[in-house]
């Protein structure tokens, strides 16, 4: 089934950035030959010791004292959440004993190294307070909530309405796709529903990590005090946990189906929760326990906590699992909990199915779990210039999400809270489209950060080089556009980006809007011409293009972008560009980290990492 195509509205096609006359007149540099472009055999290098993504710290025994510190307190203060088990004091006298060990699979991928466990354990914590009720209410009748609203039904029965209205009409939010409006991350206004007018995978088979591009449809946005989407800028999606992990912790705390989505009182005794960045108060609000695991609890992301085990522990009626738990609770359980802290992160699935005798009520629960955060993610277009030729000009935003996945006890990887999310979204709205239909899928979502540092620097004059790896790359393709759209033709733009393998993870290629070619490299790490010898690293061609990046940094508005992870390619390029201004500037490293600190804070550098 055909559907109308996205339209980027007429650029200045002619202003195509060329590169630089080489006359005395213009001293602009151009995206210089490097080998990682070419088959030519390059000089030979000093072997690389280390990998850009690690630092040497220390080289001998003076170092190490530097670290820690005379009696080890700086080494204590950095060791799982202040304690650590070289602080234990050792008793040569302490009786102990081997309990037995949960026999589960949940448990046995937990990898914990518990051996012998002394009969008496100190430094055991309080059990944490519940500072969370959730109340029946009498007849189970609904009492209304005045930080709800509604939506209304369309006369097409099958379309819904998700433009917030006030909470004068009948029909409830359908909070199995929506989340519920005390989830407000930005009062006084709604999350809203955007409906995906496209998604696709822009990664090819056999790429180490999935990427997807959407076209969400935010023609009837509502208006926020003159705030608008900004190229470079990030939108905020209030993703919510998967339905199936949300009914196998219900089925795990043994809440009955009838219960579920029944209305409940919740009362809360201070802080933010369930709202994300409501006023810190108490709060009374109508929900359901379905609502609150949905969208308020992350259940997944965080490392477990002492205060949590404790809890765990409490209501554990197997005697054997409630030692267990408090000697990772204990002061002479500390190594453990450290390796178990510092490990990959489990879900509280995995911990309630370890350790399966341990039943603690939903609203103690609840108090210890983290709030449930909204993701972001960078725009991939200018906002300004993306329309579908239906009733006027609907309006788009687009954004590209790589999934994150992490090991995962069953089996299959897991992935996380919002790519999952996104990943589920595209796979259904392309398996639907492939059977002909039109589907009507949403996106929770809210203007995020529309002043963020990669909005905030960009300018329409001065050049620019834009520095990015995998995912981190699809802001740049917004900046790309916005200078096009500008008619002056002595502003220039270069791209660097780096990927894996181009055959599988290059983003966009081809959809730049612009003859690629002239304006941006692709730098492989794997899969390049020269084989295993021949990768190279986006910091790599940063050396290579070392005239230009000093051209460009030292130019009237001239603008240095980094984008992507900070481990690895955002450590690796910034040691790139301390050595540029080192060999352009003649300047020792310390001089050169100094200068590159005085263009951050002058806006001409600027790095967005995580």
């Amino acid at each position: 089934m055909s559907r109308p195509m996205a339209i980027r509205t007429a650029t200045t096609s002619h202003c195509i950035p060329e590169e630089p006359n080489p006359s005395p007149r213009s001293a602009a540099p151009s995206l210089t030959y490097s080998s990682s472009s070419s088959d030519e055999p390059e000089e030979p290098q000093p072997p690389r010791k280390r990998r850009a993504s690690t630092r040497l710290i220390s080289q001998n025994t003076a170092d190490v004292q530097r670290l820690i510190g005379e009696p080890g307190t700086n080494l204590i203060e950095r060791c799982c959440g202040g304690g650590c088990y070289m602080a234990v004091t050792k008793n040569d006298k302490l009786t102990l004993e081997r309990v037995p060990l949960p026999d589960n699979d949940a448990y046995r991928a937990l990898q914990l190294n518990v051996g012998l466990i002394p009969t008496t354990l100190s430094s055991i914590p309080e059990l944490p307070a519940k500072t969370i009720s959730l109340l029946p209410i009498k007849n189970d009748t609904p009492v209304p909530s005045s930080t709800d609203s509604v939506i209304s039904v369309t006369s097409n029965s099958d379309s819904i309405d998700f433009t917030p209205h006030p909470a004068t009409e009948a029909h409830e939010i359908d909070t199995k796709i929506h989340p519920p409006n005390f989830v407000q991350p930005h009062p006084p206004y709604n999350v809203y529903s955007a409906r995906i007018f496209s998604a696709r995978e822009l990664t090819k088979p056999g790429a180490e990590k999935r990427t997807y591009h959407f076209d969400l449809d935010v023609t009837d946005y509502p208006e926020e005090l003159g705030v608008d989407f900004k190229v470079g800028g990030a939108i905020g999606v209030s993703a919510p946990n998967e339905a199936s992990t949300v009914d196998s912790l219900l089925d795990l705390l043994l809440i009955p189906r009838f219960q579920r989505d029944r209305k409940v009182l919740l009362k809360t005794e201070g802080g933010r929760w369930p709202t994300v960045w409501g006023d810190e108060q108490p709060r009374e609000l109508i929900t359901t326990r379905r609502e609150l695991l949905t969208w308020c609890s992350d259940i997944q992301s965080y490392p477990p906590t002492k205060p949590l085990l404790r809890l765990l522990a409490e209501y554990a009626t197997n005697p054997d699992e409630k030692k267990v738990l408090l000697y990772l609770c204990s002061a002479e359980g500390q190594g453990v909990f450290c390796d178990f802290r510092t490990g990959p992160h489990v879900t509280i699935n995995q911990l309630l199915t370890a350790f399966p005798s341990s039943k603690p009520p939903l609203d103690h629960l609840l108090s210890q779990l983290q709030q449930l955060m909204p993701r972001f993610y960078s725009l991939s277009n200018d906002p300004h210039e993306s329309c579908v030729p239906a009733a006027g000009c609907s309006r788009l935003i687009e954004i590209a999400v790589t999934v994150h996945e992490s090991p995962n006890w069953t089996g299959p990887a897991r992935t996380g809270v919002g790519s999952g999310f996104f990943e589920r979204q595209a796979q259904a709205f392309i398996a639907a489209e492939a059977r002909g239909e039109t589907p009507d899928l949403r996106v929770p979502m809210f203007k995020g950060l529309m002043a963020n540092p990669l909005a905030r620097e960009f300018v329409s004059d001065g050049p620019m080089l834009l520095i990015g790896a995998g995912v981190g790359v699809a802001p740049f393709r917004g900046f790309v556009q916005r200078r096009l759209k500008n008619a002056n033709c002595a502003n220039k733009v270069w791209v660097l980006q780096g990927v894996r393998d181009s055959l599988l993870d290059e983003l966009y290629s081809g959809e730049w809007g612009v003859h690629e070619s002239e304006v941006k490299k692709v730098v492989q790490s794997r899969g390049g011409k020269g084989g295993e010898g021949g990768k190279k690293y986006v910091q790599d061609e940063v050396r290579a293009q070392a005239d230009l990046v000093w051209w460009i940094v030292n130019s009237l508005d001239g603008r240095v972008f980094v984008c992507g992870s900070s481990q690895g390619m955002g450590e690796g390029v910034e040691s790139a560009l301390v050595e540029v201004a080192m060999k352009k500037g003649n300047l020792s490293k310390d001089e050169a980290r100094e200068f590159w600190a005085l263009k951050k804070e002058a806006g001409q550098y600027i790095a967005e990492t995580w």
